[in-house]
């Protein structure tokens, strides 16, 4: 369910998904709210479940992760698939959806070879679909407020005047 948010918890949303790392005071100064009355706010949007956490993004590339990839796996034993996904730090982020997949995975590897040991973790339990990411778009996309839909008042239409001049 989404909470009551006004201009203030958005700005703040939009500065802290910029850069996490700025001081309270300088949000403050950001959003025009004097410290205090930030830091309350950000921790009331933490307690909330409104902001889940602060983490540094990390380049895969420079740590050695040369391929990034997308696995679709069908439906599967879900035990199994957790126990896969536990012994596979390569995965970055794991889905379960709705469609002709059961599970969308993003990982990370070395090299075509590691590609391959990661593949057959996943192979044995069903088929799979792979495909390499070459480039990204967008990603890390910060989170907007969503617009509020304006719906029109009921109207009744016993309280309609007539027209004036005939027909």
């Amino acid at each position: 369910m989404a909470l009551d948010l006004d201009q203030h918890d958005h700005r703040i949303l939009a500065e802290l998904q910029a850069d996490a790392r700025l001081t309270m005071a300088e949000l403050g100064r950001r959003v025009h709210l004097s410290q205090p009355a930030v830091t309350e706010r950000v921790r009331k949007l933490e307690e909330a479940g409104v902001i889940r956490g602060y983490h540094a993004v990390v380049d895969a590339g420079r740590l050695g992760y040369a391929i990034r990839a997308v696995i679709r796996i069908g439906n599967t034993d879900e035990p199994a698939l957790l126990a896969a996904l536990a012994s596979s730090p390569e995965v970055l982020t794991a889905y379960g959806v709705t469609g002709e997949d059961s599970w969308i995975l993003e990982i990370a590897v070395r090299d075509v070879s590691h590609l391959s040991a990661l593949l057959s973790r996943f192979c044995q339990q069903t088929p799979t679909s792979t495909a390499i990411i070459l480039r990204v778009l967008r990603e890390h996309a910060p989170l907007k407020p969503l617009p509020t839909a304006e719906v029109p008042a009921p109207t009744d239409p016993a309280s309609k005047k007539p027209r004036r001049g005939g027909a």
